[in-house]
This record gives C-alpha cells, sequence and structure tokens, in this order.
C-alpha cells in the first residue's frame, strides 16, 4: 500500500531502540540496526552495512547473554558523526559484569570469547561506558563510513 502526498518520515542523525533481552530482540536490533543503516544510504550488502548489521549482532548478543537482568530491557543506539563515521552503542542494565577481551581467540572447542575480538576487528575504536539514564553499561563501536 502506498499513500501519496506524504513526505517519508525524517531520518535524523541517531536511531534508538529498546529491545527486549531475548534472542529474538537481539536479532531484531540487528535487523532495525541493517534498515537505518540503509535509509542512511549504505545499501543492505555494502561493507558498512554488513559490519554494522555484525557488530550490533556480537554486542546484542551479548547484552542478552551476559547482561541479561530479568524484566529488564537492552538498548541500541546508533548515530551518524562528523568525518563519515557511525556510532554503535548497546547497553544492558548488569553494571557489574563487565567484557574481557581476550588478545587471542579461543580454541575450537570453546563456544564463547569471539565476540568482542570480532568487534574489536571490524571497527576503528570501541570502549565500555557506565550507562547513562539508568544501571548497567554501554558497549560502544566506532565505524568509518566513507566509502574507498
Amino acid at each position: 500500500m502506498t499513500t501519496t502526498g506524504l513526505p517519508a518520515p525524517p531520518t535524523g542523525d541517531t536511531f534508538e531502540l529498546r529491545f527486549s533481552s531475548t534472542a529474538r530482540g537481539a536479532r531484531l536490533a540487528r535487523r532495525l540496526a541493517s534498515h537505518r543503516v540503509h535509509t542512511w544510504g549504505h545499501r543492505y550488502g555494502s561493507e558498512v552495512n554488513d559490519t554494522v548489521s555484525l557488530i550490533v549482532g556480537e554486542l546484542a548478543a551479548n547484552a542478552v547473554t551476559h547482561g541479561l537482568v530479568p524484566g529488564r530491557d537492552a538498548r541500541l543506539r546508533l548515530a551518524r558523526l562528523p568525518r563519515e563515521r557511525l556510532r554503535v552503542e548497546v547497553s544492558d542494565t548488569r553494571g557489574e559484569r563487565m567484557p574481557a577481551v581476550r588478545a587471542v581467540l579461543p580454541s575450537g572447542d570453546e563456544v564463547a570469547g569471539r565476540g568482542l575480538v570480532l568487534v574489536a576487528a571490524l571497527c576503528q575504536e570501541w570502549g565500555v561506558d557506565e550507562r547513562t539514564g539508568g544501571p548497567g553499561k554501554t558497549i560502544w563501536a566506532v565505524v568509518t563510513t566513507a566509502t574507498a
């Protein structure tokens, strides 16, 4: 169905989404992040869109796995920054459980521990801050959106 005569909703420079602390919520966050990046001009399947999708997927999965507090949602925030950069933030409500980053990938038998190594490899910088406006932490990553 199409509606004529109505302007498209503004996309702005930020996108925020609260998502349930479930695997389904994490998948939704990844898909909606990909859609927003697409509307910002980085088409589905592009390097920027794929990179942001992967980072959001890893951070959202960590939030619902390691940052889970029953009954509390997680939050995704995307922001376009100056100098062709995009900041990805995923917040959860477990401030006492900070991420541990390994210098080396875990052995093939281990099922966890690769996510933040992947995030670090895909972005230009990343870190962890206290969550603003509530308990918990925010893990963030900055991705360059300039095309070579």
